[in-house]
């Protein structure tokens, strides 16, 4: 018997895009395939697959083969992937959406979201409902049950899924209290918040302080952070350093507790937060996620 998909290739094509801000833009894909998506969490994570260079789509298998084609095939034939959050999929219209930070034509998804016009395709890998009825991971919001606080620090590019996480949180029977840090290119990013009461919001943009990338997020969060009484173990406070050029993925692996924590930016500047938080203050590293959405080092987005 075959085994199961739990992601597959979903063939879309732009309905339509709006700006919510100037420096995020809101994509609606359609197709009837989108019938047989699905999302786990409100971090979920799909792959984008751009047009390649000749402007022509590949045929890649609708199996979990479909990466090992892509590696096979030519640079210039090969489809340019990127990771982005799956922020909504509505199945009864056959739509989902994907929030774009837009930041000019330098980078490949920036500069597809800018130039695409409705009905352009695009190829995306995401999780598939259909015979799979399982978790098909691609996501890290796994707070304990018991969760009474939480903690969320983003950049820009984590600003969908933390969106994505207070909207679950807000459906919730029991409440849950949220500190959040949020930093932005420019004031007119930061949405409105107001329909979550629950979420103490720290926005924080860049531009017009002429701040570098995390230098306001990391003064905020030393500045204001209420963190769990609970210390990580002194054997446990020692951190060993990600290496120059690596990109920190580091998963909370509590199950039980009243606190979770969740961050995700720039690869150094997660990398500064993990130094603060889990060395200086000494917060156990299980119940906080630090990712690395993307890297300046690297010049990808992630």
């Amino acid at each position: 018997m075959a085994e199961k998909q739990k992601y597959r290739i979903f063939n879309v094509v732009l309905a339509h895009k709006t700006y919510l801000t100037p420096s995020l833009m809101r994509c609606v894909f359609s197709g009837e395939s989108v019938r047989q998506m699905k999302m786990d969490a409100p971090d979920q994570r799909i792959k984008l697959l751009l047009p390649p260079a000749d402007g022509v789509f590949p045929e890649l298998p609708d199996s979990d083969e479909w990466y090992r084609q892509w590696l096979a095939l030519p640079k210039a034939q090969r489809p340019v992937m990127r990771t982005y959050t799956l922020r909504d999929v509505d199945v009864a219209n056959a739509e989902m959406a994907v929030e774009f930070v837009v930041h000019g034509t330098e980078g490949p998804a920036s500069a597809w979201a800018i130039q695409a016009q409705p009905g352009e395709a695009l190829r995306i890998v995401a999780p598939c409902a259909g015979d799979y009825e399982g978790d098909s991971g691609g996501y890290e919001w796994l707070p304990p049950a018991e969760m009474a606080h939480a903690l969320l620090i983003g950049d820009e590019t984590a600003l969908p899924a933390i969106k994505g996480i207070l909207e679950q949180l807000a459906q919730q029977s029991s409440i849950v209290q949220v500190q959040a840090f949020i930093e932005v290119p420019l004031e007119a990013d930061c949405v409105d918040m107001s329909a979550f009461a629950f979420a103490e919001v720290h926005w924080l943009p860049r531009k017009p302080q002429g701040a570098s990338y995390g230098e306001r997020l990391l003064h905020s969060v030393r500045a204001h952070v209420r963190l769990p009484e609970i210390r990580a173990e002194a054997e446990a406070t020692e951190l060993h350093e990600v290496a120059e050029g690596e990109l920190l993925w580091e998963s909370a692996s509590q199950t039980h507790g009243q606190f979770f924590g969740w961050v995700a930016a720039e690869s150094s500047v997660v990398k500064n937060l993990r130094r603060y938080l889990s060395g200086e203050r000494q917060v156990p590293r299980d119940i906080i996620t630090f990712m690395a959405y993307w890297s300046r080092e690297r010049q990808r987005d992630l």
